[in-house]
């Protein structure tokens, strides 16, 4: 692995793993897709480019971003799934946005993270810190990595489709 897959959060499958069939590597990531799963796969629209597209479940808050999702293309020829993340985020104070939307557009093989705390008292009468939410990109492209990878296939995180 290069310097450059590093970059890319691009991951190999084990040796001896026998890759699967295309259908079969879509078979079973849809088959992650569920209410407890930390996003929701849907088919891809000849616009977006993609198979499937992973729409990050992302916890109301003013510091999480506003939406998120990974567009995922399968490439049977180099037998690896190609992922591009996007997310959509509020501006800080200061900042443009050229749609005049009011939220930063980023894009590329991303690890976002973000979590909300407020304080409160303890038991003790001491002030504390308490999570109230916490979001993780991570979190949502770990299953679909995993999926892939054990079906002999490559995840190759892209900036561009």
């Amino acid at each position: 692995m290069g310097l450059f897959d590093k970059l890319t959060g691009t991951r190999h499958p084990d040796r001896g793993v026998t890759p699967l069939p295309a259908l079969e590597v879509r078979a079973a990531l849809l088959a992650l897709d569920g209410p407890d799963t930390p996003f929701r796969l849907r088919n891809g629209t000849p616009r977006e480019g993609a198979d499937l597209v992973a729409v990050w479940r992302i916890p109301p808050g003013p510091w999480h971003p506003r939406r998120g999702q990974t567009r995922l293309r399968l490439v049977p020829g180099a037998r690896e799934v190609r992922a591009l993340d996007e997310k959509w985020e509020a501006l800080e104070s200061g900042e443009r946005s050229l749609g005049g939307q009011g939220l930063k557009y980023s894009r590329g093989p991303l690890a976002s993270t973000s979590k909300q705390w407020t304080i409160e008292r303890g038991p003790d009468g001491r002030r504390r810190l308490k999570e109230d939410s916490a979001f993780s990109s991570a979190r949502v492209k770990a299953p679909l990595r995993e999926a892939v990878l054990a079906a002999g296939w490559t995840w190759r995180g892209v900036f561009r489709l």
